[in-house]
């Protein structure tokens, strides 16, 4: 197969834009932002979770706490009664009575308050825990809001080189022959290279020097035939910088 050595050069340009779109799309792929954002995403779980967890722990111990506070002020209720009643009362048996069951709901109070008082600490510590995990849930999810920013840019600049590339390659195609465009797809689909330049005896498709037999085949060929490289099966490409032999 036969093409003038400009199109030949526009092969090392197709080849060149299309290295660059397999790096643009290994970047995309490995982003290190994307990477570690798979890494927060079972500590983010774990945050959330415990979280939610430590809310409903608190929201129990609230429950209990006005439960004991209602308690409270029922015993409450019930002294200011049996405690009016005495100060009422004329009968030595009503007033031994009410003594006794006055007795006995100041003995309740204070249990009920001790009890109280004792939900009111735990409930502190589970507060400040309460807090304690939001902030670490807060500070894991502003990390995933930055590196999602920060992932979201790179692959918005990604993108726009990629567009780039793609324009520049559809301006390359339009100067090359349709069976010489065949050739170089076939080439890279093969072996990932389309074409390589020769430069000195080395063939770029690999980096390989190419032997002296070989060198004398690619120097006898004329200007406008295309060579293959023995070693990547890609189109050599000869230019000023190629061997003569």
């Amino acid at each position: 197969m036969k093409a003038s050595p400009n199109a030949q050069l526009q092969l090392l340009e197709l080849a060149r834009l299309d290295a660059q779109r397999a790096r643009l799309e290994h970047t995309a792929k490995n982003l290190p932002e994307q990477h570690h954002l798979l890494q927060l995403k079972d500590e983010r779980s774990t945050r959330r979770a415990e979280l939610v967890r430590l809310t409903g722990v608190v929201e129990d111990s609230e429950a209990e706490l006005r439960r004991q506070q209602s308690d409270v002020e029922l015993v409450e209720q019930r002294l200011k009664r049996d405690e009016a009643r005495l100060a009422a009362s004329t009968s030595v048996k009503d007033m031994q009575g009410l003594e006794r069951e006055i007795a006995t709901l100041k003995k309740r109070r204070s249990d009920l308050e001790d009890i109280e008082l004792e939900l009111m600490a735990r409930l502190e510590r589970e507060r400040a825990e309460l807090t304690d995990a939001r902030e670490q849930r807060n500070a894991v999810e502003q990390q995933a809001d930055e590196l999602t920013e920060l992932r979201d840019r790179a692959v918005e600049h990604l993108k726009q080189e990629a567009k780039t590339n793609a324009l520049a390659r559809r301006e390359v195609l339009k100067q090359l022959p349709q069976d010489v465009i065949e050739l170089y797809e076939s080439c890279r689909g093969r072996g990932g290279v389309g074409a390589a330049e020769l430069v000195g005896a080395v063939t770029m498709a690999t980096g390989v020097t190419l032997d002296h037999a070989d060198l004398t085949r690619i120097a006898a060929a004329s200007a406008d035939d295309i060579v293959m490289c023995p070693d990547s099966g890609a189109i050599l490409v000869r230019t000023e910088r190629s061997a003569r032999s």
